[in-house]
């Protein structure tokens, strides 16, 4: 999934071994210390594997920064099933009843509507206020311009 061009087009391309190593060792990390991370995502009816969602410490190079990020990355066969809405809903739930966050939020590029639709899906409103050029991306780059979205604990 996360070598797949089209699933990670909007998280900054593939990921080589390397990558996806280094990424599930920052979800070990964030779980051990925190109690959060991207978890898998299965297809209820038979295990089939989605994705996975999730929380996680924020980017430290977003201007932003510290925040709760919440999360998402599905397969491309998972894709309009309704089951990133789905996870993130409940993912949302945990953060404010497990882990007793007072506010969670969710960044993307400016043109990904489709990760924006389940951000708005699942009762998150847009912070124009907050929206930064993330520094990791050249100024041409589509994926520079970050739009952010925030939940409060209802």
């Amino acid at each position: 999934m996360s070598a797949d061009p089209e699933v990670m087009r909007w998280l900054g391309g593939p990921l080589t071994a390397d990558g996806v190593r280094a990424y599930r060792d920052r979800a070990d990390k964030a779980f051990a210390e925190m109690g959060m991370c991207r978890f898998v995502v299965e297809r209820r009816s038979d295990g089939a594997f989605l994705g996975c969602c999730g929380l996680m410490p924020g980017h430290e190079q977003a201007p932003i920064a510290p925040f709760v990020d919440i999360g998402w990355r599905l397969a491309r066969s998972a894709w309009g099933g309704g089951y990133a809405s789905e996870a993130a809903a409940a993912v949302l739930q945990d953060g404010f009843d497990r882990l007793g966050f007072s506010e969670i939020t969710a960044i993307t590029a400016r043109t990904n509507l489709r990760s924006r639709a389940v951000m708005e899906r699942i009762g998150m409103r847009r912070d124009s206020a907050s929206d930064f050029d993330f520094p990791d991306y050249e100024d041409d780059d589509p994926l520079r311009a970050t739009v952010v979205y925030r939940a409060g604990r209802p």
